[in-house]
């Protein structure tokens, strides 16, 4: 799941996929802006056919909160 989110976020981000961490804030140390996180957002729900409650969207704030937040989903 990490590896896989790593490589979404690199693509979107256009950032090295090894300069991606659990502990990487998606905004602050990546670059994304809130456009970017709406579209990796809905990405996410495409690739994995779920909608992503919003109460649980305006939670993430690192990459590990987002692999959290899918594996719980996705169980």
């Amino acid at each position: 799941m990490f590896e896989k989110i790593c490589k979404m976020l690199a693509d979107q981000l256009n950032v090295p996929v090894e300069s991606i961490h659990p502990e990487s804030e998606v905004v602050k140390d990546l670059g994304a802006d809130s456009l970017d996180v709406v579209e990796l957002m809905m990405a996410l729900e495409d690739e994995y056919g779920i909608t992503l409650p919003e109460a649980e969207v305006e939670n993430v704030h690192t990459v590990q909160d987002i692999v959290t937040m899918m594996e719980g989903l996705l169980k």
